[in-house]
């Protein structure tokens, strides 16, 4: 993955069954690297129909998301994979709550932040902590894996594939 925007470079992502910052995700981003949960309670692979979930770490090191907040839209992720270049670009930021169900739900839709909507094209959303923000308010609520209740949702969607 790389997200020349905010100097991001070849940080790999590896995929797993389940759902975003569960614990077998959380270790995978306790490695330095992203995660990208796929299955029923996850998302799909790059480039495919649906939503494209990739989680890492913001705060803690290497933090690979460190900078992720200042992601704009209109600005792009590129996905390396399978020989191909999928070209991502930003069109909105959410917040995800560990603490609802409802969030959680619209955060790993298939259109990401439309539960229920059948998807119509590849999407990507690109998730970490909102750690500082939740600590400035005051809110030191974490899950099991220390996650912070409130995440930093980036979303996109392909707007090009090419060879890599």
């Amino acid at each position: 993955m790389r997200i020349p925007a905010i100097g991001l470079d070849t940080v790999p992502i590896v995929p797993y069954r389940g759902s975003p910052d569960d614990g077998p995700g959380t270790l995978i981003q306790n490695g330095g690297v992203a995660a990208s949960p796929f299955g029923p309670d996850g998302g799909v692979g790059p480039g495919q129909v649906g939503n494209y979930i990739v989680t890492a770490h913001r705060t803690t090191t290497p933090a690979p998301f460190a900078d992720l907040p200042a992601l704009r839209s209109g600005e792009h992720v590129l996905i390396e994979a399978g020989g191909q270049v999928f070209d991502y670009r930003v069109t909105e930021t959410r917040s995800t709550s560990f603490r609802s169900q409802r969030s959680l739900a619209r955060q790993s839709a298939a259109v990401p932040g439309r539960p229920g909507v059948p998807a119509t094209r590849a999407a990507i959303t690109l998730s970490t902590c909102a750690t500082p923000e939740d600590h400035a308010r005051g809110n030191y609520w974490a899950d099991e894996f220390n996650n912070p209740e409130h995440r930093i949702d980036k979303i996109g969607v392909l707007v090009d594939v090419r060879p890599s």
